[in-house]
């Protein structure tokens, strides 16, 4: 017998992976969840009447994959999505394999899909050496963000988190890490969304513009560089906010003096984002060209809302590559010592 439990997880991890499908990927999330928390003798005796679609959370579709899985066999689905799972970029990507983490993810205790140990788990599984977690800001209610309360709470199941890995893992300061961070809004004034006893014990905070995208380029430009010179800010998350495809639809970018915005990201050592969603591609190829010439530092991050999505990288990687970056302007490149002291140089 197979473990479906298996079987469904990984079926969601390749559906985000390949175009991030997060709402089909949640349901198989779901069911792997709902067989999870049912007991050993609940599980036969479901599976003797086949009846696995009877359960609340399981459907047709999972019904299915749990019934090969338990007969022994690779799931037909999970089949199908592994014979055309292989790298996300053709040919060479040189950069992706100096990639040790990942300064922007989400976790569903703001609009993620996925716990914060999937997460991590998953990019250790990736090879990185760490991995931050920036769920959102308090204003930015409808992505369920994270009140002073909830941030602490969080920091605090991180911490937790990394002294079970030192533990499991036997290796000290080698450990893999997670870093506590939030993605802030960046407000109307530029000023950051959060209390200063929210963000000041973070590792990092990406500050990003949520609202009023279509602001006069004038006003948006001091708005952003008012939040690039907070100490608090490190890296520049998805800077004109466009959406080039995707269940969202299209969305036109922000306009702003791109050269007084990345001229101040340099001034104040903070990073420009290459985000690596499929259907953000941000900045644009012009943009991230200029910013590239001006010497600014870089974050390649995947804004990843599921483990599967991690994977995202090799598109950052490869836009990074295309306008020649070397790895010492990339901070996800860096040591997790070396962007922490970075972080901290800056607040």
């Amino acid at each position: 017998m197979r473990d479906p439990i298996v079987d469904l997880r990984e079926i969601a991890r390749l559906l985000d992976r390949h175009g991030g499908q997060s709402r089909r990927a949640k349901a198989f999330r779901n069911a792997a969840d709902v067989l999870a928390g049912l007991p050993g003798t609940e599980r036969a005796r479901v599976d003797a009447a086949g009846a696995w679609s009877t359960l609340p959370g399981i459907g047709t579709t999972t019904a299915k994959v749990i019934g090969q899985a338990y007969a022994g066999r690779t799931p037909d689905y999970l089949a199908e999505l592994q014979a055309t799972d292989g790298p996300l970029v053709a040919g060479p990507n040189p950069l992706l394999e100096h990639i040790r983490g990942d300064l922007h993810t989400h976790t569903e205790w703001s609009d993620g899909s996925s716990t914060l140990e999937e997460m991590a788990l998953e990019a250790a599984r990736l090879g990185r050496e760490w991995l931050a977690i920036t769920d959102h800001s308090p204003r930015l209610r409808i992505a369920n963000g994270l009140s002073t309360e909830r941030r602490r709470e969080q920091r605090e199941h991180i911490a937790a988190l990394n002294e079970a890995l030192r533990q499991a893992q036997g290796t000290g300061d080698a450990a893999f890490r997670v870093l506590s961070g939030a993605e802030v809004d960046i407000l109307d004034d530029g000023s950051l969304d959060g209390e200063p006893e929210a963000l000041d014990p973070l590792d990092v905070v990406v500050a990003s513009v949520h609202s009023k995208l279509s602001m006069d380029a004038d006003a948006m430009t001091v708005r952003m560089v008012t939040a690039i010179a907070n100490p608090r800010t490190n890296v520049l998350g998805h800077c004109t906010g466009r959406l080039v495809s995707g269940d969202r639809g299209v969305r036109a970018r922000s306009s702003f003096d791109a050269e007084v915005v990345f001229e101040a990201c340099r001034q104040f050592d903070v990073a420009v984002e290459i985000n690596s969603r499929p259907e953000r591609q941000d900045p644009p190829d012009d943009l991230l060209a200029l910013a590239a010439d001006m010497g600014c530092l870089f974050s390649i991050d995947t804004d990843a809302h599921a483990p599967g999505q991690l994977g995202f990288s090799e598109y950052g990687a490869a836009r990074a590559a295309s306008v020649g970056l070397d790895p010492e302007r990339i901070v996800t490149c860096w040591p997790v010592e070396r962007v922490l002291a970075w972080a901290t140089m800056s607040n």
